[in-house]
């Protein structure tokens, strides 16, 4: 009982980090990245897919992201879904090839993503910290019913706790990698 608690919360804990990285991942640096175009759908006959599946996304220097349609008539449709995304980019048309160059960011720009690092950071570090709580709430809830004693409890909150302060700890070591890769001139 006390394992499918942890195994459960241990999960939770492990969607609320890989939730963050996809977040943090959004956030631009001044380096091109072909994960910033990750969650752009574009409409491809009637359906909405991934951009990647529409074209071949490729990044061409530091500072430039390109854009190849796997067809012709695609070209209009992915700029627009680019342009629609509100990721603050600027694609250019050359022919077939969309190429999306990145501005240089300012100091006061990567002051700013870096608040937005650690406020991402704190909201799972919540989000974690709820999954604990939920977890210590359905151990003290076997201890009602006589399911387990209190002393496995108490050994289920230590297990549960350590876990916590796992996570917490691989949550500031990943702000503080995508804080660096922000600060990086």
């Amino acid at each position: 009982m006390i394992d499918d608690i942890y195994a459960d919360a241990k999960q939770r804990m492990d969607k609320s980090i890989s939730v963050m990285r996809e977040d943090f991942a959004k956030i631009r640096t001044g380096r091109a990245s072909t994960s910033l175009l990750d969650h752009v759908t574009v409409e491809y006959y009637g359906v909405e897919v991934p951009l990647n599946q529409a074209a071949n996304v490729a990044t061409e220097d530091a500072r430039t992201i390109t854009v190849m349609p796997y067809e012709k008539s695609m070209v209009q449709p992915v700029e627009k879904a680019i342009m629609t995304a509100n990721l603050g980019l600027n694609p250019s048309t050359a022919g077939q090839v969309i190429r999306i160059v990145l501005p240089p960011m300012t100091e006061e720009r990567r002051k700013d993503l870096v608040k937005v690092l650690r406020s991402e950071a704190e909201d799972t570090r919540v989000a974690v910290r709820n999954v604990r709580r939920d977890a210590n709430a359905d151990m003290k809830e076997l201890v009602k019913e006589k399911e387990i004693t209190e002393d496995e409890q108490h050994g289920g909150e230590e297990r549960i706790q350590k876990l916590t302060d796992e996570h917490i700890e691989r949550i500031d070591a990943l702000l503080g990698e995508k804080e660096q890769e922000i600060m990086t001139v």
